[in-house]
């Protein structure tokens, strides 16, 4: 089932009195606990079109439909709530607080969710996050004491406590060695599988394009193969 609709998406920047067109047209759609990989040179408009997918950056043109609502329509604060809501977001890096413990990164992720919870469901919210992730019995720990690896279990139980439809990650893996790569790309499959939510990725490793369920692969601000 379709759940998220790219239509015609155009980005361009402008360099004084001329004009880079990043993005030429682009059309996807992405369906209910699907995970696709976007793949291409730097430079092919990957990382762009994740952005823009998720509110995060302007179009040039095209719109942008989710859940059967036009985002390309709403004003701003309107986005702002439908990416706090139901979108969930992964970088490279885990940017985590560093002063801050497991546990307290997520609880300040609640204290920014619209939605209020009580103290019990707040509580029974994070060891559901954190267990599904491996990190449970982490959650005192302060990210100094943490592998990468393990920081991005942590960044990726933040992105899901809401219940997140759509998460969106950015070069998951690419500060992780093989190994920990494995065991992140594992979990997100697992999250993609038994949630049911929708992942899209951006990734240079071929290596864990075997989670991916599709690939979509782009060139020069368009997509070549899906």
């Amino acid at each position: 089932m379709s759940l998220f609709q790219l239509e015609d998406i155009k980005k361009e920047f402008k360099h004084g009195s001329t004009k880079e067109q990043i993005l030429k047209g682009i059309d996807l759609e992405l369906n209910k606990g699907e995970l696709t990989a976007l793949v291409g040179a730097s430079g092919s408009g990957k990382s762009t079109l994740l952005t823009i997918a998720a509110g995060l950056q302007d179009l040039s043109g095209g719109s942008i439909k989710f859940s059967g609502k036009n985002m390309t329509e709403m004003n701003a604060e309107e986005v702002r709530e439908v990416r706090a809501k139901y979108f969930g977001f992964v970088f490279q890096h885990a940017h985590l607080v560093p002063f801050l413990t497991v546990k307290e990164q997520l609880e300040l992720m609640l204290d920014t969710a619209e939605t209020k919870w009580s103290k019990k469901s707040r509580e029974a919210r994070i060891e559901d996050a954190l267990t599904t992730v491996d990190m449970w019995e982490h959650r005192d720990s302060y990210p100094e004491n943490m592998s990468g690896g393990e920081k991005q279990r942590v960044a990726i139980a933040r992105a899901i406590i809401h219940e997140p439809e759509i998460l969106f990650a950015d070069e998951p893996t690419a500060s992780l060695d093989s190994k920990r790569s494995v065991e992140v790309m594992e979990l997100i499959e697992r999250l993609a599988r038994e949630l049911n939510i929708t992942v899209l990725m951006v990734t240079h490793d071929n290596d864990i394009l075997k989670y991916a369920e599709r690939i979509v692969e782009m060139k020069d601000g368009k997509i070549i193969e899906s």
